[in-house]
């Protein structure tokens, strides 16, 4: 049990280039193992086996007599006498050669899918930032604040928003999300941003803006890959004391208004179609009119459809508002804040992009608190001075 050599076979002599005079009887079995090997075998495999009595399928490295190193994996069992004295050590090698070179290629292989994939997310995260305004312009009254939740670093996300600047001191704004992920989301999304500008910029009424999009999406994604859109549009009119703010959804989750007395409610524009899908879409509009201490968010699907058990339930628009009311009332930021702070705590139940965008109009005076309102009316109904709601 001293593990000298006792017996041999052919081929782990052809293996190692030696003869069966020079081991039986003259060397251990350490002797055959690299310096490594031997340190190993000592340290660790001896004693285990002592213990145990048995120890298989062990990465090892014998050398050979002209200092060639052979993987092996060792497997030996103690083998005793009728009373359970030791008796002697059978060990088996295993030819490693082939599965050292499998390992290799696998770790190989690995390493270059790991760096594949790194590009991947670089060029994805490259991408997504092209198709966000890289920071939101500075609008006299009004505190804009954003958030962009994303779901896999692995593909671009189709979500997006912009504010921007247009004639007579007003200003638009947009969120929405595109069917779909990838380089073909990406391509759709570009094209409606640039859209919505340059259409708003001709004629920034908000439902106009919404059928030139629609005009664009359906002629040029009809066919064997038709793409749409959930969009809402504002347009933003600053005022002395506050700003009118007019909404059209295509199809989009409604925006939430969160009052300065501390109240929330859905800015509803009931009717509205999905952007792309019909030759002929219907969108609805909503006014509200903002006074100190309001804000205003807009929020992707991804927000309402992230998941809340196990059975699949959904957060859900009721949950939404429910959140918003507890944090009413909050400006901008401290609802960015809020709003990505529960997106995090969604984890794994958030599947899709999340895109965040909210203004609101800050104090000016302690004395000059007073809240806007917003009216819906029905189609063909009588509006207020406050604001209307109208399809086409």
């Amino acid at each position: 049990m001293d593990g000298k050599i006792a017996k041999v076979n052919t081929t782990l002599l052809t293996w190692l280039g030696r003869t069966r005079d020079e081991l039986v009887g003259r060397r251990y079995f350490s002797d055959l193992l690299t310096v490594g090997g031997r340190l190993y075998h000592e340290t660790h495999f001896a004693p285990l086996l002592r213990m145990q009595g048995h120890i298989g399928g062990i990465a090892l490295e014998m050398k050979a007599a002209d200092g060639t190193r052979l993987p092996v994996l060792v497997t030996s069992t103690v083998k005793t006498t009728s009373d359970g004295r030791p008796l002697l050590i059978r060990t088996t090698v295993f030819d490693a050669r082939d599965r050292r070179a499998y390992e290799r290629e696998l770790l190989r292989a690995r390493r270059e899918a790991e760096r594949e994939r790194e590009r991947v997310q670089r060029l994805a995260t490259t991408l997504q930032r092209s198709l966000l305004p890289p920071t939101l312009p500075d609008v006299p009254g009004i505190e804009l604040a954003s958030h962009y939740h994303t779901a896999s670093t692995d593909e671009v996300g189709g979500d997006f928003y912009d504010v921007f600047p247009l004639a007579d001191g007003r200003w638009g704004l947009f969120l929405g999300d595109v069917s779909g992920k990838g380089a073909g989301a990406a391509a759709v999304t570009s094209l409606t941003r640039y859209t919505l500008r340059a259409a708003s910029v001709y004629d920034p009424d908000p439902v106009r803006v919404l059928t030139n999009l629609n005009t664009v999406l359906e002629h040029e994604f009809r066919g064997t890959d038709p793409r749409h859109c959930t969009v809402v549009f504002g347009l933003l009119t600053p005022g002395e004391t506050g700003c009118s703010l007019t909404l059209a959804s295509g199809g989009h989750p409604p925006a939430l208004l969160l009052r300065s007395d501390g109240t929330a409610e859905e800015l509803t524009t009931p009717g509205g179609q999905l952007v792309g899908a019909l030759p002929e879409a219907r969108f609805a509009t909503t006014t509200a009119r903002l006074g100190p201490g309001d804000t205003v968010v807009l929020y992707t699907d991804g927000l309402i459809e992230a998941r809340t058990d196990d059975r699949g339930g959904r957060y859900g628009e009721e949950a939404l508002l429910a959140f918003a009311r507890d944090l009413a009332p909050a400006g901008a930021d401290a609802t960015v804040a809020a709003v990505a702070r529960l997106l995090d705590e969604f984890g794994e139940g958030l599947d899709d992009d999340t895109a965040v965008l909210a203004l609101g109009i800050p104090h000016r005076a302690e004395g000059d608190r007073g809240a806007g309102a917003a009216t819906a009316v029905p189609h063909g109904g009588a509006a207020g001075a406050d604001g209307a709601v109208r399809t086409v």
